[in-house]
């Protein structure tokens, strides 16, 4: 049963990825924000969940999973931005290249750190 719950979260995350992909995509655009957006959000996201919602609602792990690994998971994507990275090198653009894989690391990370501190500061109230 987990992995239909997985799946139905998956796609909807998946879903909700491509029409925002939509909404900001720019056939000129010289660097690939969507994905870096939808990135950073699905980053703070995530951390939020773990150190929100998953400790304070009483979550049955297939939920949990189903939010966390579907949603989130297919919501965020690894292999857009390596394929865009790869794309941004082929065309010679390699500072532009290396200022989005900086970007979506030291972004990722600094934005799960803002959901884990929202988490932090919301219990200290």
């Amino acid at each position: 049963m987990i992995y239909l719950f997985v799946g139905i979260a998956g796609s909807l995350g998946a879903m909700l990825r491509y029409g925002i992909g939509l909404a900001f995509y720019q056939a000129d655009a010289a660097f690939p924000i969507s994905t870096l957006l939808i990135n950073l959000a699905g980053s703070f996201l995530l951390a939020w969940l773990t150190g929100f919602v998953f400790t304070k609602a009483n979550l049955s792990t297939a939920v949990q999973s189903a939010i966390g690994t579907g949603f989130v998971g297919s919501f965020t994507t690894f292999s857009t931005l390596s394929v865009e990275t790869v794309d941004l090198f082929h065309d010679e653009r390699l500072l532009l290249a290396i200022l989005y894989v900086l970007t979506s690391i030291i972004g990722g990370l600094t934005m799960s750190k803002l959901g884990y501190q929202t988490v932090v500061r919301d219990e200290s109230r």
